[in-house]
């Protein structure tokens, strides 16, 4: 009989390990997943206050060229440092209803947008999609 409840033990001791095996891959998957999209979020982020930084400077120093001020290029700088593959910003000027300024340069009640981008690559089961470009704009009115 004792020689049966330890071959039984053995047994439950064995299943167990399988089933803690097969539910902890499930757990690390799903706390990798969360990371990544952790990550995401903050790209995402970064992104949005980039084009905020960049068109505030670039609205107090427009420059001759829209975002060629030596303000301008320093603020891109330090957000192609802060953000993780920072494409080029784009800028335009903007009238009040969003439509581009015939005026060049732009005119002191024009808007400076400024566009972001940046290339997120998930490392998760969620880049099985491959790279996602994410994408913020700014606008803000020239004094």
């Amino acid at each position: 009989m004792s020689a049966t409840r330890n071959g039984r033990r053995a047994r439950e001791g064995g299943q167990a390990l399988v089933e803690f095996s097969l539910a902890i891959m499930v757990f690390i998957v799903m706390l990798v997943g969360l990371f990544d999209l952790g990550r995401g979020v903050y790209t995402y982020n970064g992104v949005s206050e980039a084009a905020r930084e960049i068109a505030r400077v670039t609205a107090v120093h427009p420059g001759v060229v829209l975002g060629a001020s030596n303000e301008a290029l320093d603020r891109i700088a330090v957000q192609r440092r802060l953000v993780p593959d920072m494409g080029t910003p784009t800028f335009e000027c903007v009238t009040v209803d969003g439509s581009a300024s015939p005026n060049v340069p732009c005119a002191s009640d024009d808007y400076v947008r400024v566009t972001v981008t940046a290339t997120y690559r998930p490392l998760s089961l969620l880049g099985l999609g491959g790279p996602i470009t994410l994408s913020a704009s700014s606008s803000i009115r020239l004094p």
